[in-house]
């Protein structure tokens, strides 16, 4: 949990342009040179980014974390793939990830987004409010443990039929 004086200091906005290489810098911190071999690099290479629904955790102008969400197809629906969600590794574990993740569903349901997924790890993120799909369900591209696929529903029923393969909108 973030401590008072420690909040007061912290604050959270959309993501910026001048954003861009720090965020690189987390991301490389955070998953290492093998991230862009990855199902969701793989992604995020076919479709842009939305800064309008991305934000950073900035702690005396520095950026300290951040959270992306690509919109994307599913099949034909339309959804949002949530990641990378990163934070400098000497302040994990304050909540500013969660809060992060908290921004970024906020912002995608007020935007009339429906459903986000993400490939992630469950103890991290079913707390969250994010669920598995059912495997084989959602087509990446490339190589994913289907076990890691979740998704969260920013409307009720909105993951049900959530069927096909991953591409740009």
């Amino acid at each position: 949990m973030l401590s008072r004086p420690f909040v007061a200091e912290l604050q959270f906005g959309l993501e910026l342009p001048a954003h861009a290489a720090a965020i690189e810098s987390i991301a490389a911190e955070a998953f290492g040179p093998g991230r862009h071999a990855r199902a969701a690099a793989r992604v995020r290479e076919m479709a842009p980014h939305a800064p309008d629904l991305s934000f950073v955790a900035c702690l005396n102008g520095e950026v300290i974390g951040s959270v992306r969400q690509t919109p994307v197809r599913i099949g034909d629906r339309p959804a949002l793939m949530l990641g990378p969600l990163a934070v400098r590794p000497q302040f994990k574990s304050l909540g500013i990830g969660r809060a992060l993740m908290k921004m970024a569903a906020e912002a995608a349901a007020a935007a009339g987004e429906e459903v986000i997924f993400l490939v992630g790890d469950r103890a991290y993120y079913v707390p969250l409010g994010y669920a598995p799909v059912p495997p084989g369900s959602i087509d990446m591209p490339g190589p994913v443990d289907p076990a890691r696929i979740l998704a969260l529903p920013l409307v009720p029923g909105a993951q049900a039929g959530l069927t096909g393969r991953v591409a740009a909108r």
